[in-house]
């Protein structure tokens, strides 16, 4: 089995797209109209995941979530250049970019919308 894609019910799924298409290079690759204006979003490797909003179900009050409880991570090369990106689009810094012994740096930062956003540079992953 293979994951197919990864949903997030957001208050505003056209900004959300936007915002993620225009600062991590997804592209929309499916979509649907209301009620809840569907939107799939894959990577260059076609990992796909969906924001929508669906009035039924309740919006995760993300920006008061721990920011360990769930996050969408991203592969980068240079993080201080994405980071430093990020925060200029919008994205807040939750705590300073961090080097563990083992080489891996990994960042913290919610989306305009409180979402925790984890940046990753593994030296072997």
């Amino acid at each position: 089995m293979k994951i197919e894609h990864w949903a997030l019910n957001v208050q505003d799924p056209l900004a959300a797209t936007d915002w993620y298409c225009k600062n991590f290079g997804m592209r929309v690759v499916r979509q649907g109209e209301p009620p809840s204006t569907v939107r799939f979003l894959a990577d260059d490797n076609g990992v796909k995941f969906e924001i929508y909003h669906n009035a039924s179900a309740p919006v995760l009050d993300f920006p008061n979530l721990h920011p360990q409880t769930t996050h969408l991570a991203f592969k980068v090369e240079d993080m201080a250049k994405e980071h430093a990106r990020l925060v200029a689009a919008g994205a807040t810094p939750i705590a300073p970019i961090n080097k563990n012994p083992n080489g891996n740096e990994m960042a913290m930062l919610r989306d305009p919308w409180g979402l925790v956003i984890q940046l990753a540079k593994r030296p072997d992953f």
